[in-house]
């Protein structure tokens, strides 16, 4: 059994007041990190090497929940992108989307919902989960969990989701990962790398504290890296399920992490009606600590040409 660790951030590396910060993206190759504002329609990027000084937005005009590149796509200037009413093409110069495939066939659907978070699978297929938009309200369970492959057939695999949340895969492939925010848990399924079939549902791990399981990555050592959402902090969770270590914030609605190199970064929410004055300061932030391990790579989407 790993040692339990604690980590504890003090300040954030940019204190940006995202509404809804979410999708941290590391783009190796040019030292660079992207991220999405979904309730104020915003991507960022912010150059690593030169610092929060190299902030620049692109207002969109819609919510974006999460993107990927896309292979043998420059990504500095393209980028796949989960939209309001399906999967999209994003030229990042100019702020225009190519509509590739919606989730729904009615109009009313795609009004009532958009994108949550998603990832690309080990086979470069776009998977991901929708839920509500803002104006309906409270959630409701309307989201469903999609898979798109490379000739960009759709595929629903469960439905009367309220939010679903992060998609990851176990070292070896043989397992998905989902998570269920509002029941508070992670789900495990069997999952075929050829097909792309997912079966055997079960819970993998089950959260009983105040906050919601929001987003996560994977480490390589296969220990998954949960943000708590409203619980200001990240819980290292082993293959076996069982927490070992935790990362600490100064503010509550932590909600996804990604990897740079050993250092674990976060995306963050601010909530106007927040009573403690210190995570109201910097809730929106985006933060950064040295965990000491790495994460696994992020899979390109496969886009038939």
């Amino acid at each position: 059994m790993a040692e339990y660790k604690k980590w504890t951030v003090t300040e954030p590396y940019l204190n940006i007041h995202c509404e809804l910060g979410e999708g941290p993206y590391y783009e190796a190759e040019r030292n660079t990190l992207r991220f999405v504002d979904i309730k104020k329609k915003r991507l960022h990027t912010v150059d690593l090497t030169i610092g929060p000084s190299s902030l620049k937005t692109l207002q969109l005009d819609m919510p974006v929940g999460v993107t990927a590149d896309i292979e043998g796509v420059d990504s500095s200037k393209t980028i796949l992108v989960g939209g309001k009413s399906g999967v999209y093409t994003l030229d990042r110069e100019t702020g225009k989307y190519e509509f590739l495939k919606r989730y729904y066939d009615t109009e009313e659907r795609d009004e009532r919902l958009r994108s949550n978070d998603g990832a690309v699978d080990p086979k470069g297929r776009f998977w991901v989960g929708t839920m509500n938009d803002f104006w309906v309200g409270e959630p409701q369970p309307e989201g469903t969990l999609f898979r798109f492959d490379s000739d960009l057939s759709r595929h629903s695999f469960k439905s009367s989701l309220v939010i679903p949340n992060s998609i990851g895969w176990s070292i070896d492939h043989k397992t998905l990962y989902l998570v269920n925010t509002t029941e508070g848990h992670i789900l495990a399924f069997d999952y075929d790398p050829e097909t792309g079939d997912i079966s055997n549902e079960r819970t993998f791990w089950q959260h009983d504290g105040p906050g919601g399981p929001d987003g996560f990555r994977i480490d390589e050592h296969g220990y998954i890296w949960q943000a708590m959402y409203g619980e200001s902090c990240v819980y290292r969770i082993s293959p076996e399920g069982k927490v070992v270590g935790k990362v600490t914030y100064p503010t509550r609605a932590i909600t996804c992490p990604v990897f740079i190199g050993t250092e674990l970064w976060v995306t963050t929410a601010s909530n106007e009606n927040d009573d403690d004055v210190e995570s109201k300061k910097y809730g929106g932030g985006i933060f950064r600590v040295d965990v000491g391990v790495r994460g696994l790579q992020e899979f390109k989407f496969k886009l038939d040409k």
